[in-house]
C-alpha cells in the first residue's frame, strides 16, 4: 500500500516537472508571468524604485539642465516601464503582506487601480510631448503632474 502511494506522488511528481513551474495567474488576465506572489512582489518594488530614479534623472535632464535630446531615451524607458501593460501583471492577486507595501484594497477596486495608471500613461505621454516641443515650463509642470498621479496611487494603495 505504501509502496503504490509512494510510486503515485512520484508520478504525479514527474507530471509536473515536465509542466513546468507553477506560475500565478495576473488578475487581469494577462497571463502567467511569475513563479510566486513573491517573486511578483520583489520584481514589482525593484521595478518602481527604478521608474522612480528615471523621473529624478529626468527632472535633472529637463528642469535643470535643460536638455529634451539627452532626456529622449530615458523618456523612451519611462514609457515602456511605467505602464499598466508592464506592471499590472505583478499585481496578482494575494500578493500583499509580508515583503509588500500593496494594500488588499487594491485587489477590491482592480478597475479604479487599473485607471490610475491609465492615468500615469496620460502623464508620461504628455511629458513626452512637452520635452519633444522643448517646452521646458510645461515639462516641468508635467513632471510635477506625473508625480502627483503616483502619490495619489500610493496614498490609497499602499501602506
Amino acid at each position: 500500500m505504501l509502496r503504490k502511494s509512494l510510486m503515485a506522488v512520484l508520478a504525479a511528481g514527474s507530471i509536473l516537472a515536465l509542466a513546468g513551474p507553477l506560475q500565478a495567474e495576473s488578475p487581469n488576465g494577462e497571463g502567467p508571468l511569475f513563479e510566486n506572489p513573491r517573486e511578483a512582489v520583489t520584481w514589482r518594488r525593484e521595478e518602481l524604485k527604478s521608474i522612480e530614479r528615471l523621473v529624478r534623472q529626468l527632472r535633472f535632464d529637463l528642469v535643470n539642465n535643460r536638455d529634451a535630446r539627452g532626456a529622449e531615451p530615458r523618456l523612451a524607458e519611462l514609457a515602456e516601464r511605467a505602464s499598466g501593460e508592464s506592471l499590472l501583471p505583478a499585481f496578482i492577486e494575494g500578493s500583499h503582506g509580508r515583503g509588500s507595501e500593496a494594500r488588499p484594497l487594491i485587489w477590491e477596486e482592480w478597475e479604479a487601480f487599473e485607471a490610475g495608471f491609465a492615468d500615469l500613461e496620460a502623464r508620461v505621454a504628455a511629458l513626452r510631448e512637452a520635452a519633444e516641443a522643448e517646452d521646458y515650463r510645461l515639462a516641468t509642470r508635467e513632471l510635477s503632474d506625473l508625480s502627483l498621479s503616483c502619490r495619489s496611487c500610493h496614498r490609497r494603495y499602499r501602506y
